[in-house]
């Protein structure tokens, strides 16, 4: 199964963030209206869902993300790739430390 297809029940999606649609569908670029019409059955674009994925899967702040942040992250990838290792190793076992605290 690929990914898109596992993820994409907008409205489920939605509702376990305890969102309205003006909430979850306005942090994507998408009127309440246009994602009303992507939660009822028609077809989503590619960018809209990979948006959706991003930003309410992911958690990704896009306010945050710079172009220069791929572009270290793709040098690091090609030129240190046991530091990138490294650091994605760590990166993940602070988020576990992190979320052991919150519990």
């Amino acid at each position: 199964m690929k990914l898109f297809e596992k993820i994409l029940n907008p409205r489920e999606i939605r509702r376990k963030l305890g969102l309205n649609q003006q909430e979850f569908w306005t942090q994507i670029g998408v009127t309440q209206s246009g994602g009303s019409r992507y939660e009822s059955g028609r077809s989503m674009p590619k960018p809209v869902r990979e948006l959706l994925r991003l930003v309410h899967i992911e958690q990704v702040d896009l306010t945050k993300v710079r172009r220069e942040d791929f572009e270290i992250i793709d040098y690091l990838k090609g030129s240190h790739p046991d530091l990138y290792k490294s650091l994605r190793k760590a990166v993940r076992a602070n988020k576990k430390k992190d979320g052991d605290e919150d519990q």
